[in-house]
């Protein structure tokens, strides 16, 4: 596969990795660092009044990437994640241009993609759009000529028609013929002449991989540094491996949004990625990140959508997240984010952690749980989790970490140094659901 030069997001330069596993003939230029940003879904998929599907409009994007901007950007989160619908009217049917090609909704964004991209982009902010797999059936159903091709978008559709991508709204793809691949790219090449800067291919199931591969070359060739993420609800482990070489980011849990009034709760959305993580950990390598979905972060005071879980909840799901080195995309309605939001998602020693780019391991699981991981300048990154109902001590023995003798500990949320301590450290009273972040040596 072609190398592809893409923006780290942090510091937004281009950082080349060769990749474990990958020949240098197919290894990737990726990004160094997870991404940081904003997604409009979790506010999308709430069902609390003025919010909901039709709530993705223009004004309301670019008032997420002010607000970005304003409370978020200095802390290194530069991505807007338009998700589903923009494309879609309010009764939400697609469309799509003479090519197939996907076209905002005029009532929806009346100055298009092109034109919020210039708003975000002059914030110094990214845009982030949403695309699925597989080959529209409408599209299927217009035949629409493929761009720089003598082909029609019935060309490559798999015969038999397939069904595919997770909820089996379209048709599985035949990328033998040639021109798949350019009607893949001329998608891409498009969302690249708008200022696109991130790409979200969603309904990624096994019968997918071939779209995320044709993806991957389709932003090779369109002249922009592009983020790919891979997305599903999650996307089937099985295929872990083989996405590796072609995508940024996988989606490796369900959706983080309850579906209810509220952007998540503790027991129905956010818990379970604790037990789901480690089945991923050792198919993770350097640019190649676990996507946990967003943090419902941003609003537990006033108006507005409200996040659905505590406080010590929300500081525990930015420590996990962060351990995880997993993308931080920021949920709910940023308009309106509260102080505390603010203070947990721009702690600059917690982001750090995440920002390192390295994977943990879970050292123990159930219901006091410890992870662990070596940072770049070889101390240790330790969080515990408190995953039951009643308050806990929970001990971190430093032959956990393959250490011994006295080494010195700070708190990475308080940002305050410890002391040093002899063969271990016991995180005291840690409430339910709550955690402790440390940095050792």
């Amino acid at each position: 596969m072609p190398s592809r030069l893409m923006a780290g997001a942090a510091a937004l330069a281009a950082v080349a990795l060769l990749l474990p596993g990958a020949s240098p003939a197919d290894a990737r230029t990726g990004f160094a660092m997870p991404g940081m940003g904003w997604s409009s879904w979790s506010v999308e998929a709430s069902a609390r009044a003025t919010y909901g599907t039709s709530w993705l409009t223009e004004s309301h994007v670019e008032g997420a990437a002010d607000a970005v901007a304003s409370k978020l950007k200095s802390a290194g989160y530069r991505y807007i994640d338009i998700d589903s619908g923009w494309n879609a009217d309010l009764a939400f049917h697609g469309h799509t241009d003479g090519n197939g090609i996907p076209d905002p909704d005029p009532t929806r964004f009346p100055n298009g993609i092109a034109g919020v991209a210039g708003h975000v982009h002059g914030e110094g902010l990214l845009l982030g759009l949403y695309t699925t797999v597989g080959l529209d059936k409408g599209v299927y159903d217009k035949n629409a000529p493929i761009l720089g091709t003598s082909c029609h978008t019935q060309d490559i559709a798999q015969q038999p028609l397939t069904a595919t991508n997770g909820w089996g709204s379209s048709w599985k793809i035949n990328y033998a013929n040639s021109c798949a691949q350019a009607y893949i790219n001329s998608i891409a090449s498009r969302f690249a002449s708008w200022g696109v800067d991130l790409i979200k291919v969603d309904g990624t199931t096994t019968d997918n991989v071939a779209d995320i591969q044709a993806w991957s070359r389709a932003i090779d060739q369109a002249g922009r540094s592009i983020w790919l993420s891979t997305s599903a609800w999650p996307v089937p482990q099985s295929i872990e491996s083989q996405l590796s070489s072609y995508t940024n980011d996988v989606r490796i849990d369900t959706d983080v949004e309850c579906y209810c009034g509220t952007l998540s709760t503790w027991s129905s959305s956010v818990s379970v990625r604790w037990n789901d993580l480690p089945n991923w950990l050792s198919g993770l390598q350097a640019g190649y990140f676990p996507n946990l979905d967003s943090m419902p972060i941003s609003n537990n005071s006033g108006q507005a959508i409200q996040d659905g879980i505590t406080s010590t909840e929300r500081q525990s799901v930015m420590t996990f997240w962060s351990m995880a080195s997993a993308p931080l995309w920021v949920g709910g309605d940023v308009y309106f984010l509260d102080s505390g939001a603010v203070s947990i998602l721009t702690n600059p020693e917690v982001v750090a952690v995440d920002q390192a780019s390295r994977f943990p391991t879970r050292v123990t699981g159930g219901t006091l749980q410890k992870w662990r991981k070596q940072m770049p300048d070889g101390s240790w990154a330790v969080a515990v989790y408190n995953m039951g109902s009643s308050t806990a001590n929970v001990t971190v023995n430093w032959s956990d970490l393959g250490v011994s003798g006295s080494h010195p500990v700070r708190d990475l949320v308080s940002r305050t140094d410890l002391g040093s301590f002899n063969g271990s450290w016991t995180a005291t009273a840690v409430p339910s659901h709550g955690s402790r972040l440390i940095k050792v040596g």
